[in-house]
């Protein structure tokens, strides 16, 4: 653990793999393709030092990707590469979701996309 510019502890940095690069880049193919949703974005999270200010993107815990089903819902998607395994501020983050109506899950390719986003659309439907 080491320390940011506010004397707050920081975890090591999180290097993005390129199986997960890639498992992002499927994860919103399938997305936005899907008759389901009306929209979705990757999210960045993270800080950097712009001049002499430290400036943070996002907030803890935020899925990878933010969206909205055509009912309405919001959409959280957090990708994972093979072996990646949610941090508890993420699984935070998609239960919140999920209590407030929306439909979070994690996804490592498009079939638990399309999995995860035809379980709710069944559920919503009488």
């Amino acid at each position: 653990m080491s320390a940011d510019l506010f004397g707050m502890e920081q975890s090591t940095p999180r290097i993005l793999d390129r199986k997960e690069a890639a498992a992002l880049l499927e994860v919103l193919q399938a997305l936005r393709t899907h008759s389901a949703v009306a929209w979705c974005e990757r999210m960045n999270s993270g800080a950097a030092r712009m001049g002499a200010r430290f400036v943070r993107f996002g907030w803890p815990g935020c899925p990878d990707v933010l969206g909205q089903l055509k009912d309405g819902r919001l959409l959280g998607v957090e990708v994972k590469g093979p072996t990646g395994r949610l941090r508890p501020a993420q699984v935070l983050f998609l239960e919140r979701i999920r209590a407030a109506g929306g439909v979070a899950f994690m996804a490592r390719d498009c079939r638990d996309v399309l999995r995860e986003v035809e379980k709710q659309s069944k559920e919503i439907k009488p």
